[in-house]
């Protein structure tokens, strides 16, 4: 059984409903301190999941050998059980999953968010084998990986903006969980097609994040034949930062553009 957040109800100004896609190490409760509320309040149905093994989702196997194809049934799911095809809004690894759903399923939209580009989790791997070679030898002894994202310092590192408030930064680090190994191999090797999507896409990034450069966000542009938005002052977690809703505004404006 999934976890799904769902707030909000179509309007004539609004009539497709959106769906939201969390990264890794969180869950749909990511979107719910700001994102649904937001946008349910300007007339979107507004609904986010947990994809499984992730917050209040169960899931048939253990969270380590989840995979891809997993995640990506769970999207399908959610999003085939609403009345009509949604806006599909996803982050980090939730954009890469995204992209991945948009080669086969049709949407009047989608929204990356510092999303991991088409060319996958390569120069994000690397980074942090450059950053943190200890780290990264652990987890690939391991396959865990919430010790060296989950505290406070890791977290700002990865997830927050310089100028975030450390209690933010604490409350969140907190709620962070286990990612699944299997997801960062794939990660490496399942990758998008871009060649394979038609859905118009909004690509957008952030001016001081620590998990997805600026040249990727540019990249992703590029793959999609657009040109990305920055927001500046904004770490990886745009949807959790003070001035989230500088993000949000800027994603609910390229919607109404669209009459979505």
């Amino acid at each position: 059984m999934l976890e799904v957040i769902d707030k909000g109800a179509v309007s004539p100004s609004h009539p497709a409903p959106l769906l939201f896609v969390h990264g890794a190490w969180h869950a749909a409760w990511c979107w719910d301190e700001h994102f649904l509320d937001f946008f349910a309040a300007k007339g979107y149905r507004s609904v986010a999941l947990s994809l499984r093994g992730h917050g209040a989702s169960a899931s048939d196997k253990p969270l380590r050998r989840l995979s891809f194809a997993d995640y990506l049934e769970d999207i399908a799911s959610v999003a085939g059980e609403l009345p009509t095809p949604p806006v599909l809004i996803g982050h980090s690894m939730g954009g890469f999953l995204v992209q991945k759903h948009l080669e086969s399923h049709p949407a009047p939209a989608g929204v990356l968010m510092a999303s991991m580009p088409p060319s996958g989790y390569w120069a994000s791997g690397l980074r942090w084998l450059r950053r943190h070679p200890w780290h990264f030898a652990k987890v690939s002894l391991t396959g865990r990986s919430l010790p060296y994202v989950g505290t406070p310092d890791l977290a700002r590192e990865r997830f927050f903006s310089p100028g975030t408030p450390e209690p933010v930064v604490r409350r969140y680090a907190a709620r962070l969980q286990e990612e699944s190994a299997r997801s960062g191999i794939d990660g490496l090797r399942d990758l998008p097609r871009p060649e394979l999507i038609t859905t118009e896409l909004l690509v957008l990034g952030a001016l001081d994040d620590g998990a997805v450069t600026q040249d990727e966000v540019r990249a992703t542009g590029r793959a999609y034949k657009t040109e990305p938005q920055f927001i500046s002052g904004m770490g990886h977690n745009m949807m959790l930062e003070p001035g989230w809703e500088i993000a949000a505004k800027c994603i609910d404006q390229w919607l109404e553009l669209r009459g979505l």
